[in-house]
């Protein structure tokens, strides 16, 4: 009963107790799994120097399921990364996608792009740890990766733990994220 009910489908933290009282029965369940993913839509971008990475990821959000929207680019002809980078942040910024994940040779033109667009959070990584605290604490709508900076399995890796990682709602964090977007109205 528990496990088929809706506020228990929701429950969404590995480890958590939670107490459920349905049509007069309680009951308490443990959730020991990862929580099923959303269906989200992930906005990709990138440049030249980039484009294998990008494709890599792609295959990758494949293999896991994930949709995405690419915004290009889609040739290793010299490109300007905020032509693409621009698009898919405010694709984030409107709602038409969730989440966005953007790449350049570093990573720092990309990432600069993303942030200038209204309601965007993104940040540069290249470990686990940061991806993992950059959304609990940050609650990041967007990362940014280097092509020439971060090798590719440690890219899918970093790529995974920040799509599985949710945001804390911890006040302290979100108190935190109100004052840097204010600074959106300044």
């Amino acid at each position: 009963l528990f496990r088929s009910h809706p506020v228990a489908a929701r429950a969404r933290i590995p480890g958590a107790v939670v107490f459920l009282a349905i049509h007069g029965r309680c009951g308490i369940m443990t959730i020991k799994s990862k929580p099923q993913e959303e269906t989200i839509m992930i906005a990709l971008a990138c440049d030249h120097g980039a484009l294998d990475l990008k494709k890599a990821i792609m295959a990758h959000l494949d293999k896991r399921g994930l949709a995405y929207k690419d915004f290009g680019c889609y040739t290793k002809d010299s490109c300007d990364y905020p032509d693409f980078a621009g698009p898919a942040a405010q694709a984030v910024a409107s709602g038409e996608c969730d989440r966005g994940i953007v790449c350049c040779t570093t990573g720092i033109g990309v990432s600069i792009t993303a942030n200038k667009v209204k309601g965007i959070r993104c940040a540069l990584l290249d470990n686990p740890m940061s991806a993992r605290l950059t959304r609990e604490h940050n609650d990041t709508n967007m990362m940014a990766l280097g092509a020439a900076v971060t090798g590719e399995m440690l890219a899918l890796e970093i790529v995974d733990v920040w799509l599985d990682t949710e945001f804390s709602h911890a006040e302290r964090h979100q108190r935190r994220i109100d004052k840097v977007m204010a600074y959106e109205h300044d």
